[in-house]
């Protein structure tokens, strides 16, 4: 074949492989589309949902300084908003030290060795694991051995969700920081421990305050570890060390009875945590854009 008659061939082999890969392209999109669509529907179903049916419970003003109701009575979740607050406070001072301590380790001193290799893999398994399993182990080694539920419990709990989130997140970000950094303050004598908190801690700040809003967020709504720990309290109560009303638990009840007037408060509740979670997100998110 000539030269000449080459040139017609090969640019009809390129417009029909063109042609191929613009229809892959469309069909990729037409089903990433769809997958996007479905995934906003239940999103959108949800909250619609839960605004829906809670939205009275939220624009009460009883709901947010009266005590949780006995069937047939006025009343709202002022205590359990109070002992979510306490709980989820103390697990997240207690687990963010640990965490951030274990995510510096990881990615400052044990980079290569095979510690810190064993370390991000059990992280793994322990940010993967069902927060049931957590309350579970909480009250076999606290509760069992003190015979007695409490916030304690609860906030132990809720922090051992707290550390592997926390871990992660301060592995990544402090991994994210340049090395020329960390060998600028060296070469100037500037001791390992000094280079951390002033330069590496400084320059991740944003990303580690992200993975602790994150770790908020997702405690804020847990459950299965409470109702092994904490349990609830239908009073007010500031005793760390007795069981402490919470808004998980208090919908759990709620939601299971057969009143109608704790359906709605539990209903207000269940929409409560997702707008609190739901805002803590868009901060986490705006934060982390900002330090991009």
């Amino acid at each position: 074949m000539s030269a000449a008659e080459q040139v017609p061939s090969a640019i009809h082999s390129g417009n029909r492989l063109y042609r191929e890969r613009k229809r892959t392209n469309f069909i990729l999109l037409v089903i990433s589309g769809v997958a996007i669509g479905f995934g906003l529907f239940w999103l959108v179903w949800i909250l619609g949902t839960l605004l829906y049916e809670g939205g009275h419970a939220l624009a009460r003003a009883t709901l947010y300084y009266q005590m949780t109701p006995p069937p047939g009575a006025d009343g709202g979740l002022a205590n359990a908003i109070a002992g979510s607050l306490v709980m989820v406070a103390a697990g997240t001072l207690i687990g963010t030290p640990v965490g951030i301590l274990a995510g510096t380790y990881l990615a400052e001193y044990g980079r290569h060795g095979w510690l810190a290799g064993a370390t991000r893999f059990l992280n793994d398994v322990l940010l993967s694991a069902p927060s049931i399993v957590i309350g579970l182990f909480v009250y076999s080694v606290y509760v069992a051995k003190v015979k007695h539920f409490s916030a304690w419990a609860g906030a132990l709990a809720l922090a051992m969700i707290v550390v592997p989130v926390v871990v992660r997140t301060t592995d990544d970000m402090l991994k994210l920081v340049p090395n020329t950094l960390r060998e600028a303050a060296m070469a100037l004598g500037c001791p390992v421990w000094k280079m951390i908190t002033s330069i590496t801690y400084k320059a991740a700040r944003v990303g580690i305050l992200t993975g602790v809003l994150l770790a908020v967020a997702r405690i804020s709504g847990e459950t299965a570890p409470l109702l092994f720990t904490a349990l609830n309290n239908q009073f007010w109560s500031t005793n760390m060390n007795a069981p402490m009303a919470n808004l998980p638990v208090v919908i759990f009840q709620f939601a299971m009875s057969p009143y109608e007037d704790w359906h709605r408060l539990a209903w207000g509740g269940a929409a409560l945590i997702t707008l609190a979670v739901l805002v803590l997100n868009i901060l986490a998110r705006a934060l982390f854009r900002k330090s991009d």
